[in-house]
Parts: C-alpha cells; structure tokens; sequence
C-alpha cells in the first residue's frame, strides 16, 4: 500500500482528497499546523471511509521537524496543499504569504531530496497566469504578471519545484492549476470551512444566508462581462479532488512524459459571481443579502480553462455543475448550523 503525505491535509481541499486517497486504498499521513483548520475534521473524514489517517501536527516552515517526518514515515509521494491562499490578505499581508507558501515548500523538497522520496502533487491555481490575454486558458497561455503575492507564490512554486525536478535525479513534480474550487462532500460532513470571516466567494454566501454574516458584498459591477461581474470557472472539490488521486497514480505507475508537467483543472465554462449567487438562491431556497461594491485589489476580471489536457492525460473530468456545487456548500452550512445548536 502506497504512503502519501498531504501537507495543509485537514483544509478545505485536502480533506477531500484525503478521503478520495483513503477510498483508493492509499494509507494518508497528514501533516497541518491547523492554522486555518479543525482538528474533528480527523473524526468527519474516518466517518466517512471507515478508516482514520495518520495525523502530524507540524509546523512545516520548521525544516528540523519536516525532515523527521519524512524519516519516520518513509512516503511514496507527497500532495503539497499547505499554504496561505486568500488573494485579497495576500495583498495586505504579502511577507506571510511568500514565508508561508514558499517556506514550507521549499523545506519539503528538501526533505523529499535527502530521504529519496520522489514524487510531488503541487497545489497550484490558476492565478498563475494572471489575467489571459485569450480566453479560454491552455497550459499553453503565458503567465502574466501576478495580479496577487498569492499568485506570486504560486507562479515561483512552480519554478522551484521544476528546478528541482531539473536538478535532482528521480525527482517528479506534477502541478495542478486549479480554477475556483466549491461545494461540499455529499456527506455534509466535510466542506469549506475558513476560520474568521471567508475570503472566497462560496462560503461568504452560505454565512451570509444562514446568518453568521450580515451582508455579502459583490467587488466590481463595471467589468466587460455579461453582468459587469467577475467570471470564474468554478468546480466542485470533489472533482479536484478526485485529480490529486489521478496525479499520483500517474506518477506512481510512471506514466509522466518528463520530470515536470501542469495541468489545467477546470470545467471549461465561466460563470459570474450573480450567477453563482443566483444558483445559490435557486438551490436552497434562500433569498440573499448582499450589496454591489467597489472593485478588490488583486481581482481578475474574468479566466476559464481549457481542460483539455488533463481530459485526455489525466483521465479527469469535472462532472458537477454549479447547482450541485451551491446546492452541497449549503447542505454543509446548514450541517454545521445543526452542530453547533446541539452543543
């Protein structure tokens, strides 16, 4: 049985992939700091596959502690989610997020390095690519200059590790650039649950309607899109995180083509901000609050993907649609409403 640690593990996305690794059969270690996460996520995740993962609560910007990680659990791959992700704090706060997003990683190849483990899974987004000069965007398109320090972070992981990848003997790296990530396990058990108030879209929707916020407010009504809204390509994170799994199992059974390729994870359809809280609105039944403000710092305005490629080399594609994303964020809010007025 394989080994795979998942760094930043007990977040949004890697807790779903970690269920989705258990459901394979894969033994999961997860390293977190729980910075910006639970620790009953452990118990929501053995609930649901039947088997609890290995937990490490680690401070992976301390290269003593990661390198003892490593030699005691000895992994065959590594899915590196742990970093700061908020573009809108990355823009306030932009010295946490490169110590935070390239830190950590830069601590894990370095451990990767010196115990022969090979293979690396990078969260990566597409924020790489800044704001496309052409729609839709192919791993092909160039980066632009990041509109974010998050993106940043982003654009410089990936150098690293191909660098790394370049440098080292046997040294994999497979990044995955996600798109905007929603909704929920069908379980309710596990979903996006930022600590303080969110930064992204979904979960500022869902507290807003159950009452834990008082108000949503919608950045920018003036772009050059159908409504003047953003556009985003939004996908459900069990689909994501169904790619993580398809990624190391091509790395395992040595399907890569060189020692560094990126995939675009998408569904290849924008939609706006409007039309996600209408799918919202629709889906649950609730009418929301929310107020047309001023465009954000750090926003682009509108990018979708071309998934093409991870299509045909990952054999990966979405299959849930925006109301199955609204439609599960919201069971999820309502199963943590219920939670916590049983306490």
């Amino acid at each position: 049985m394989a080994k795979i640690l998942v760094t930043g593990g007990m977040g949004y996305i890697g807790s779903h992939t970690t269920v989705e690794l258990i459901n394979k059969g894969y033994e999961v270690v997860i390293a977190d700091d729980l910075s910006n996460s639970e620790i009953d996520t452990l118990s929501r995740i053995e609930k649901i596959c039947g088997a609890r993962p290995t937990f490490e609560k680690i401070d992976l910007k301390n290269m003593a502690h990661v390198l003892e990680l490593f030699q005691d659990h000895r992994f065959n791959g590594v899915i590196h989610f742990a970093a700061s992700k908020a573009v809108g704090e990355s823009v306030a706060k932009p010295l946490k997020y490169y110590r935070n997003n390239l830190m950590t990683l830069i601590n894990v190849l370095e451990a990767m390095k010196l115990t022969g483990t090979e293979n690396i899974v990078f969260s990566s987004s597409a924020t790489v690519y800044g704001q496309p000069e052409v729609l839709p965007v192919t791993e092909d398109s160039p980066f632009q200059k990041a509109a974010s320090p998050y993106g940043n972070t982003k654009q410089i992981g990936e150098e690293i590790i191909e660098d790394s990848t370049n440098a080292y003997d046997r040294l994999k790296g497979i990044s995955l650039r996600y798109f905007n990530p929603v909704g929920a396990h069908e379980s309710a058990l596990i979903g996006e649950l930022p600590l303080g108030t969110p930064n992204n879209l979904m979960p500022f929707i869902t507290q807003t309607a159950i009452g834990k916020l008082a108000q949503l407010k919608v950045f920018g009504t003036d772009y050059e899109t159908k409504d003047g809204t953003c556009i985003r390509d939004y996908i459900h994170v069990v689909d994501l995180a169904k790619a993580h799994v398809n990624a190391v199992e091509r790395m395992l059974e040595e399907k890569m083509t060189g020692s560094f390729e990126f995939f675009n994870l998408g569904t290849g359809n924008g939609q706006t901000v409007l039309e996600v809280i209408n799918s919202f609105e629709k889906t649950s039944g609730e009418k929301l609050n929310y107020i047309l403000a001023e465009r954000r710092a750090g926003d682009v305005e509108k990018i979708w993907a071309e998934p093409t490629k991870a299509n045909q080399e990952l054999n990966w594609d979405a299959k849930l649609d925006l109301d199955v994303m609204t439609a599960s964020a919201w069971k999820w809010e309502k199963h943590l409403a219920d939670a916590t007025a049983k306490i």
